[in-house]
């Protein structure tokens, strides 16, 4: 099985509120990972009041259980803060697992802007006192900007090969998105979000989860 899988989070065509959910849930998702023993790299679509949409690609031995997890669609049941009064109180996104990508993204190492930092987090004083960590960050011809942090091994000749594969799992996750929905993949398109029956809900500006 894969160590590694993508999502996609979609907030359809809904407004500003389902954007927000999206938001939301991707920080619900942060607040997994160390959980799941996971790492968690993100490309989202911005627009008013959160993220129409994000990219989610999550690495490590246990992230087809998180996807699965989650896959589905997401209720959050809250008062609009932007539209204070109105009636509604349910607001619908999705997660969608993504297909691999047609074609692997190639990335030159060259065209990689990657900056050592502090590890930080657990794993001890040795990740505290040295600059193991990567942060790499690369633009793709269309313009694209994708930006990961890796602290996963106490070697940064390691950290930085894996920042390149993670760099170009995040962008073949959105080659994959594209791909599908230029093949007419209907679960992938973001006009067809189905409110069917919710995998989880949340509540409240908390997000706290209910079931």
């Amino acid at each position: 099985m894969s160590d590694r899988e993508a999502l996609l989070l979609s907030s359809g065509n809904g407004p500003g509120e389902c954007r927000q959910a999206v938001g939301h849930l991707l920080s619900w998702l942060s607040t997994k990972v160390t959980q799941y023993g996971v790492d968690l790299d993100v490309s989202t679509r911005d627009a008013a009041h959160g993220p129409a949409s994000a990219v989610v690609v999550l690495s490590g031995a246990r992230a087809g259980d998180l996807v699965r997890s989650v896959e589905g669609v997401i209720l959050w049941r809250c008062q609009s803060e932007l539209r204070p009064g109105h009636k509604r109180k349910n607001w619908f996104v999705q997660a969608f697992r993504l297909p691999a990508a047609t074609d692997a993204v190639r990335i030159d190492p060259a065209a990689v802007e990657m900056q050592a930092i502090r590890a930080g987090g657990p794993g001890g004083q040795h990740q505290n006192k040295t600059s193991s960590a990567i942060r790499a960050r690369w633009t793709s011809e269309d313009g694209k900007v994708y930006a990961v942090a890796v602290r996963d091994n106490r070697s940064q000749h390691q950290n930085r090969r894996l920042a390149l594969e993670r760099l170009a799992a995040l962008a073949a996750a959105e080659k994959a998105e594209a791909d599908a929905a230029r093949e007419g993949e209907t679960w992938v398109l973001h006009g067809q979000l189905q409110r069917g029956e919710p995998r989880r809900i949340f509540e409240g500006r908390q997000f706290k989860e209910v079931k």
